[in-house]
């Protein structure tokens, strides 16, 4: 999503082998991710030549949290996963150090878009290379 908000321009493709090439991402895990990230309205197609994937809206109003939540990973940071059960059926001693902790990380990732992460970054974090 970064490096379609990045290189994309609104309402232009931008083909899944761009960006695997860009982000030495596979292709195939690419088609899965966009696929579902187009059920959630946050990418939309164009299919046949020269088609491929544009931001659905703009990138000042795409949250982290909702690329997130549409890939269906998960934010928790316990090793039960948020159901209590890490120690032998009973709650671990740390369990609310863990799950306090996840809390703030969804809440920072809802308040953060993707335009602010490619605006207030070095965007050391991307790849960038040159394409001759």
């Amino acid at each position: 999503m970064l490096d379609l908000a990045y290189y994309g321009q609104k309402e232009l493709p931008t083909s899944l082998s761009e960006i695997s090439n860009r982000q030495d991402i596979s292709l195939s895990y690419l088609e899965q991710l966009f696929s579902m990230l187009k059920k959630n309205n946050l990418v939309g197609s164009l299919k046949g030549p020269g088609g491929g994937y544009f931001l659905a809206k703009d990138s000042n109003t795409i949250y982290i949290s909702e690329i997130i939540d549409a890939v269906e990973e998960k934010m928790e940071t316990t090793s039960c996963n948020g159901k209590a059960n890490c120690n032998n059926s009973q709650q671990c001693l740390s369990h609310k150090l863990w799950e306090d902790l996840g809390s703030h990380i969804r809440n920072f990732l809802s308040g953060v878009t993707l335009s602010e992460v490619i605006e207030s970054n070095d965007k050391s974090f991307i790849k960038f290379k040159e394409y001759a």
